[in-house]
């Protein structure tokens, strides 16, 4: 076996020259190259099985240098690498100077002395004591402890350029920091026996200490510790010549208090404290300023941020975090940050009142002029309506009437503002629409009201006005009385005297359903086909809408020919000068007003019906936005909920119940109707009811992938056209704008943090929110709002917002992107998805070449951190796509299953795959969603879309039972631990779950009717049910039947038919459902069984029977192998399974005695297992194919084991770099035609190193390839056939090196690298814990060569 991929939670970071970026994640080093833009350059295994802590560089003696060293050292473990960093990327590597030197202690912090030309490491260990190394050999060369030997949590190493110059600081278990020097100055140096004592002792901190900085410049020693703070002490000059110790009494400066959490690392700067911890932000902070937080940087998902690098440099630093979530992040932090550049978390304080000096109260405040992309805060125009009928505009810091309304417009008034394109001109326009209470309606340009005009809706109140942009002209709607929606197109043009004019034309309204509240929230266009224009419409009630309307090519021609006849064109500016001045700009032109009347009469007697109507679905607050984003639709209201729905077209006969409920309008030219399609729904956080708006957020993306993106764009386009495709929107990522108690928040669902937060009050206020128009959210905002009278600002307009005014991506530039920042419990893979080829090449010419590696695996996670990710494995370079994060879980997520469908030919990936998955977790709850993923040719990767199939919970199941007064009520902590998918059938899917109720639930998932339904319980275990599995066997006579496998934690496995058809009655509330009877009882270990895996094994000796193989892992690290055989009746009829057989340990001897004629007769035939199969728990256990099996378990050892009739034998394993293994995966696969070459034992390369192996790559010799050792000594596994003969059933018996085994491999004898030769049968293996690694397992032909 051999690693693929892998991500673990990133535990060292460090910088180079500002040049380079050094992480460690695993036993993985990755260099980052910085400039032009981060780029992974090199990766490599290193430290074998240990977790990298540091990575030290040797200071340089060439201002050019071709080369650096490193110490890396982890655990117990340190070694010497060289880094060659030439000109050009493709000649960077790192190469081993040294073996794998492995200590007697834990390493803490190694540093190079100085003054040796040697390679002389000094080491600080855990039990306060120090190591002189010589890194070539590896031998101790001296050691020295502290008189004082308590265990230390961290240490920092001050060293010079001899051994007796060297000073410790170390943070002990017992809250405190001691100061100690090993060489133990000149008069001791010569006694290696003698103890040193402590020199100093700084006290103040109340938890264990986790990281230890210094600053020689300033003489300051920063602890980030236990307790949530980070101290800052005055100690002086520590080092240097003869190992100064500092003050003699050092004093605590500043307690620095701003993290929820442990505070994980510290480092300081000439002018700011770093600070990262495990509430996932890196704090920023300005010790001049009394110590306040500057900046907080945030990018990371739960866990917290476990490693932080700052470079060097006084104007601008580069700040990088690595979090347990497996993800790196880089930011660019200007030299002595102040408090006024806060740009990730703004959390506002102090507003800005703007000095509104109008008459009257302000009532409505709108931002114009923010299309232009030049246009920054500071330039920003606002727009002011009041009480008494005024709009004001604010611009350049003064204040100015732009239009005084009529008395009708007092009192009450609604206001939008729209930036539009003038026609035939470059410039734009700010137009501003205002209306009353008696239906009249004006508007007119901002910066010209006198050519506005007015218009009308009916005779009631105008509710809501809505501005819709179009490419050349503006939509405006409406909400008038009685359910009409009064629709216009507003263009604007130069006339013959260069002023604005505006011409507006009448549209057909809308007609919404009776129901209270009824007018219109929000509304969206969307040009769906050559003559068809959609509307989707949001209304108080809380409903969705969908609106059609045609638009044929001469009635577009005939709009175009009579716009002066049937449009309101302004042609003489004195015409509308009068009527201002007779209406006080309440009017305009009396012909122009009674052409608008008859004209809207006319038009507003075709009124247009709703198509579709989702009534109600964001509740009975209403609807606050809809927003049209790549051909789906994305909703929120004031119920907490963002709901993505699409509009879908269903045939005539599915759309009789829309037509009986009067929500479409009939129409003989329609053969198939459009409908809208709610596709999942995604909450804000908890008490985050009330939803404004969502803001798109753009996937970040490299120069790089830039460029090739754009040289894609032409080719996607002429193979579209060419095969007559078109792109199927997918859901992107987007931010939630609403309020949150009394603030205004900008939420990161998939983060679950806050981008922007501002005091202004909570909701019911008019507000607008800076850059929006796009619907984009840059990672800056600033907020105009209206609290008690005064217009208020959450920046003041005449700064900037951000850096320099143009800040980056909220979370930082994203080096790696995180996956789960907490323990990933379960996993399952879906499929391979891919192309052949290359993206350039023709259809013909596709498989000439071969397989181009451009496949990827498709698995699915679910974690402790309640979440669901979506992920795209990329096996030839190791890359890591997240496509999708799910966050509907309420509790942690224990068990997922799933059923695909992938188009494309066997063995082949497809380019379109279907999934039904089904998660179950904590709090009995289970979701089912409809996974759909396509292959994208513009970014070579796949994509994928979430629809929301249903939900189920026990306590609404229960509040839905008749007779419930006479049951128990669920308990809410009951927790689903295992789920299988029992049968699947055309219209509904069944599963079977573990409970922890000690209770086995079959349940029934109608994707059709989006339903889940409890088909029967039963509580036959009493006790912790941790595992289920099924196997389906038919025999020679068609005879078929459907077993199902639990498991619980009294080590005993309970076979059970499920064959009838009785158990599977949708009738909950009836006695027609019966929950099955036992047929067999187990048993395998002595405590709990945690993973089950079963097969048939073959046909029996008797007529009508077969053999089936049940392996079972549990608590007590016992591998067990439990051969059943099944016996089917003699008329080939299965009967009922209320009379069948219970063997159980006590009566053994029964189970053919209570067999009976025409049911099925199942009895256990033979057993065996390996007591010790793992030194821990065994967590998972797969089938990779029949009579080969993999399992995992918390010591972190992944094995096969090959399984015969009678006995279990171990065939290789590898220690897994991931924490914690709970979850499994494994999968049997095609490696390609392409060679990969592999340098140590991992395939941790970029995708350009691997485009450069391949291009030099030669073909590799035709003789038998040859067993070699890693070049690092590393261990990686053999597989089963390679030293068969030394495998026994016993693997303690083997030694260290013969469990982790060896790869068999050719080397090259230019490169010296190895080189392995796809298009042969390979094994996958995906281990989930703290991270996710993905193993190879070779030479799986040999392997079944071997069985045989």
């Amino acid at each position: 076996m051999e690693t693929v991929a892998l991500v673990a939670p990133v535990t060292a970071l460090e910088f180079l020259q500002n040049a380079f970026l050094l992480k460690g994640e695993g036993p993985v080093l990755t260099v980052y190259r910085l400039q032009p833009h981060p780029k992974v350059c090199v990766s490599q295994s290193v430290l074998q099985h240990y977790r990298i802590h540091g990575v030290r560089p040797r200071a340089l003696t060439t201002t050019e240098p071709t080369f650096c060293d490193l110490a890396v050292f982890g655990g117990k473990a340190v070694r010497l690498l060289r880094l060659h960093v030439e000109d050009g990327e493709e000649y960077s590597h790192l190469e081993v100077l040294g073996p794998l030197m492995e200590l007697q202690d834990w390493a803490l912090d190694v540093r190079w002395l100085s003054g040796d030309s040697q390679s002389v490491l000094v080491v600080a260990l855990a039990h306060n004591s120090a190591l002189l190394l010589d890194g070539v050999t590896g031998n101790a060369l001296a050691q020295h402890s502290c008189l004082e030997g308590c265990l230390l949590y961290s240490a920092l190493l001050l060293v010079h350029e001899s051994w007796v110059d060297t000073v410790i600081v170390g943070g002990t278990v017992f809250n405190q920091l001691v100061l100690w020097k090993p060489g133990g100055g000149k008069d001791k140096s010569s006694n290696p026996k003698s103890k040193a004592p402590i020199e100093r002792r700084l006290l103040g901190h109340t938890g264990v200490i986790f990281r230890i900085s210094y600053l020689q410049e300033k003489g300051y020693l920063a602890s980030a510790s236990d307790d949530r703070s980070v101290r800052i002490w005055g100690v002086g000059a520590l080092g240097g010549p003869e190992g100064k110790c500092g003050d003699l009494n050092p004093v605590c400066l500043r307690v620095l208090y701003g993290h929820q959490a442990r505070v994980f690392s510290v480092r300081l700067s000439s002018g700011n404290v770093f600070s990262a911890g495990e509430d996932g932000a890196c704090l920023v902070w300005d010790w001049a300023e009394g110590g306040k937080v500057v900046r907080m940087l945030k990018g990371h998902r739960a866990g917290g941020v476990r490693a932080l690098a700052v470079s060097e440099g006084d104007e601008a630093r580069w700040v990088a975090t690595g979090g347990a979530d497996g993800g790196v992040r880089l930011w660019k932090v200007e030299g002595n940050e102040k408090k006024q550049s806060i740009e990730e978390e703004a959390v506002a304080e102090k507003l800005t009142d703007l000095k509104f000096p109008g008459q009257g109260l302000p009532k409505a405040v709108c931002i114009a002029g923010e299309e232009d992309e030049n246009t920054s805060w500071s330039r920003c125009k606002f727009v002011v309506c009041t009480d008494k009928g005024i709009v004001y505009q604010y611009s350049a810091g003064k204040w100015e009437v732009v239009w005084h309304g009529t008395p009708e417009f007092q009192s009450y008034c609604v206001m939008e503002t729209v930036t539009i394109s003038v026609k035939e001109s470059t410039t734009t326009a700010d137009l501003c629409a205002v209306g009353n209470l008696s239906g009249c309606l004006q508007v007119f340009p901002v910066s010209h009201s006198p050519s506005g005009i007015p218009l009308t809706c009916g005779s009631g109140k105008i509710h809501t006005l809505i501005w819709h942009k179009g490419k050349e002209c503006a939509y405006l709607l409406a909400s008038g009385a009685e359910g009409l929606v009064y629709r216009w197109r507003v263009e604007t043009k130069l006339n013959e005297s260069y002023s604005l004019t505006l011409s507006i034309t009448a549209l057909p309204s809308f007609f919404l359903p009776p129901c209270a509240k009824r007018w219109l929230t929000a509304a969206v266009r969307l040009q769906s086909r050559s003559q068809e224009v959609l509307w989707v419409c949001g209304d108080r009630r809380g409903s969705l809408l969908l609106f059609q309307e045609r638009e044929t090519s001469k009635q577009r021609k005939g709009d175009d020919e009579e716009t002066n006849e049937e449009s309101l064109t302004d042609s003489k500016q004195s015409d509308y000068e009068e009527g201002r001045a007779e209406g006080n700009g309440g009017g305009g032109d009396g012909n122009s007003r009674m052409m608008e009347n008859e004209e809207s009469k006319e038009m507003c007697d075709r009124l247009l019906h709703p198509l579709s109507c989702l009534f109600g679905v964001h509740g009975k607050q209403g609807v606050t936005s809809v927003f049209e984003y790549q051909g789906l639709f994305y909703s929120t209201g004031r119920d907490g909920c963002v709901r993505v729905f699409r509009v879908h077209s269903s045939p005539p006969e599915n759309l009789e119940e829309s037509r009986h409920n009067n929500t479409a309008e009939r129409s003989e030219e329609n053969e198939e109707r459009l409908r809208l399609e709610v596709l999942r729904v995604q909450r804000a956080c908890k008490g985050m009811e009330w939803l404004e708006r969502i803001l798109i957020l753009e996937p970040e993306k490299t120069e790089e992938e830039e460029e090739e993106e754009e040289g894609t764009e032409e080719c996607e386009e002429m193979y579209n056209k060419e095969h007559n495709l078109k792109e199927e929107g997918r859901e992107a990522r987007f931010v939630i704008v609403g309020f949150h108690a009394v603030h205004f928040v900008v939420w990161d669902p998939v983060r679950q943090e806050r981008l922007l937060a501002v005091p202004c009050g909570g909701g019911h206020r008019s507000w607008s929110l800076w850059p929006s128009h796009k619907g984009i959210w840059p990672g800056y905002g600033a907020l105009v709002f209206i609290k008690q009278g005064a217009v208020l600002a959450s920046q003041p307009p005449g700064e900037a917002v951000g850096c320099n005014g143009k800040a980056g991506r909220t979370g930082g530039m994203g080096l790696k992107e995180g996956v789960h920042g907490r323990g990933i419990g379960c996993v399952c893979r879906l499929g391979r998805i891919g192309e052949f080829g290359n993206g350039n090449q023709t259809r013909n010419n596709e498989n000439e070449g071969g397989e181009v590696a451009r496949h990827w695996e498709l698995v699915v996670t679910g974690g402790e951190d309640t979440s669901l990710t979506v992920l795209a494995v990329h096996p030839a370079s190791g890359n890591i796509k997240v496509l999708s994060v799910i966050t509907d879980h309420i509790s942690s997520v224990r068990t997922v299953t799933a059923i695909t469908r992938a188009e494309g030919g066997s063995g082949n990936p497809s380019k379109f795959l279907s999934a039904l998955l089904v998660s179950a977790g904590g709090r009995a709850q289970i979701q089912c969603y409809r996974l759909l993923f396509v292959w994208d040719r513009q970014r070579l990767a796949p994509s994928c879309q979430v629809i929301q199939v249903a939900s189920h919970r026990l306590d609404k199941e229960w509040e839905r039972r008749r007779n419930r007064h006479k049951m128990v009520k669920m308990d809410p902590e009951t927790r689903y631990m295992s789920a299988a998918v029992v049968d699947e059938e055309v219209n509904r899917v069944l599963v079977a779950l573990a409970c922890s109720d000690g209770a086995v639930r079959l349940f029934s998932v109608n994707e059709g009717k989006g339903k889940i339904d409890l088909l029967w319980e039963t509580f036959y275990h009493q006790r912790c049910v941790l595992s289920v599995a099924t196997c389906s066997l038919e025999d020679d006579k068609g005879n078929r039947c459907k077993l199902l496998f639990t498991a619980a934690t009294d080590g005993k496995i309970t076979v059970w038919n499920l064959s009838d058809s009785s158990s599977f009655s949708t009738d909950y509330s009836s006695n027609a459902t019966t929950a099955p009877i036992p047929c067999l009882d187990v048993p395998a270990h002595q405590s709990g069984i945690n993973s089950l895996a079963v097969w048939a094994v073959k046909q029996g000796q008797q007529q009508g029977s077969c053999l089936v193989t049940v392996a079972s892992g549990g608590d007590d690290g016992q591998l067990t192998v439990s051969i059943i055989r099944v016996q089917h009746p003699e008329d080939g009829k299965i009967g009922s399974h209320k009379g069948f057989s219970q063997i159980s340990e006590s009566q053994p001897f029964l189970q053919t005695q209570l067999q009976c004629p025409n049911r099925l007769q199942i009895q256990l035939h033979s057993q065996c297992h390996i007591p010790l199969a793992h030194a821990a728990p065994l967590t998972a256990l797969k089938l990779m194919r029949p009579g080969l099996l993999v399992s995992t378990s918390s010591d972190q050892r992944v094995c096969l084991w090959k399984v015969c009739s009678n006995s279990i034998s171990h065939t290789g394993a590898l220690c897994s770099h991931v924490a914690d293994a709970a979850g499994l995966a494994v999968w049997e696969g095609e490696e390609g035609n392409q060679k990969v070459k592999i340098g140590f034992e991992s395939v941790q390369e970029s995708v350009g190193k691997l485009k450069r192996d391949k291009e030099t790559a030669d073909e590799t010799s035709s003789k038998a390839p040859v067993e070699v050792e890693s070049e690092t000594g590393d261990p990686v596994s053999k597989t089963a056939g390679e030293k068969e003969e030394e495998t026994t059933t016993n693997p303690r018996n083997q030694t260290e090196n013969d469990c982790v085994g060896k790869m068999r491999s050719a080397v090259s004898p230019e490169t010296g690298l190895k080189e392995e030769r796809e298009g042969k049968k390979a094994g996958w293996v995906l281990v989930c814990g703290q991270g996710f690694q993905l193993l190879r397992v070779r030479d799986m032909d040999k392997e079944e060569e071997g069985k045989k």
